[in-house]
């Protein structure tokens, strides 16, 4: 597996926006012209232009396909997005691979009881740092769900590692957790056009 991780957002500017739009597809130029904010914009070209390097293609990747569940696909490549304000996210492999990366934040118990288990829970409340841990487990079942292709459609209290095989990391430098999960667990999910 490969995975490519970005964290200097003093570049996230409508300047280097500017600068990336011409580097890319015309359907990524037009996907991230619909975000509404520079960060959103800035995370959909710059993950699009890593995703590129990770697979050593000069210009334009093809075209993305969907799953019918949103995922992005290109043929004969395994691959996974993630990003959130502090960090931009790209994994690689040659099975099924999910990551996901998340800022550090409050772990209120509404919002942990809505999303874990009862053993992640009392992980989470008995850590010395709980919005770390709660960051941890929180992408190992976002990179599990991207693995397996669906994203958050199952009910995350019964979100539990199959076949997949999950690796995580917390940066507290730049704040935030990030969890890959591979395994070949996806079934084929038909493509769609978007």
């Amino acid at each position: 597996m490969q995975v490519s991780v970005f964290h200097d957002m003093r570049l996230c500017t409508d300047e280097e926006v500017a600068r990336l739009l011409p580097l890319v597809s015309a359907q990524r130029r037009e996907q991230a012209l619909r975000f509404r904010h520079t960060f959103g914009r800035f995370a959909c070209l710059k993950s699009y232009l890593m995703l590129a390097e990770l697979l050593s293609v000069k210009g334009e990747l093809p075209d993305f396909s969907y799953n019918q569940y949103g995922k992005p696909q290109l043929a004969g490549v395994e691959f996974s997005i993630s990003h959130c304000r502090n960090a931009i996210a790209v994994a690689v492999n040659d099975t099924p691979v999910g990551i996901d990366v998340e800022c550090f934040r409050s772990a209120d118990s509404a919002l942990v009881d809505r999303t874990m288990n009862s053993a992640e829970a009392e992980a989470v409340y008995s850590a010395e740092r709980p919005e770390e841990m709660f960051a941890m487990l929180w992408t190992r079942k976002e990179a599990v769900l991207k693995c397996r292709g669906t994203g958050i459609v199952d009910d995350l209290h019964s979100v539990l590692l199959g076949e997949e095989h999950v690796e995580s990391l917390l940066d507290r430098e730049h704040g935030y957790a990030l969890s890959t999960a591979v395994g070949s667990i996806c079934k084929e999910l038909p493509d769609v056009e978007r």
